[in-house]
């Protein structure tokens, strides 16, 4: 069984105006389980599942199972990270106009 982490990298926003761009990624990590194992019996207790790996390949629904614990991937805490790149065109104007 091969075991990798799943890294989910998205465009959040696209801003483009005549001046600057910018462009914003987000990427997500997801880390231990927060799951409750004993939430049926009123005690709590975790597995000790320190980072989620995924169970199958992406896009296929074993992708939202971890392979350490089998809890799905919504019990893991997120860790995000935003990058933003930006670009700005302004001092091209400036040299044009002298």
């Amino acid at each position: 069984m091969r075991k990798r982490q799943v890294v989910i990298k998205r465009v959040v926003e696209d801003s483009r105006n005549s001046t600057n761009s910018a462009v914003a990624y987000r990427s997500v990590r997801y880390m231990e389980c927060q799951k409750n194992h004993a939430a049926n019996i009123g005690g709590y207790a975790l597995d000790g599942c320190r980072e989620f790996m995924a169970s199958g390949d992406e896009g296929t629904n074993l992708a939202l199972v971890c392979a350490a614990c089998g809890c799905h991937r919504s019990f893991h805490r997120q860790d995000v990270q935003t990058e933003v790149a930006t670009e700005s065109s302004s001092s091209l104007y400036s040299s044009i106009g002298s």
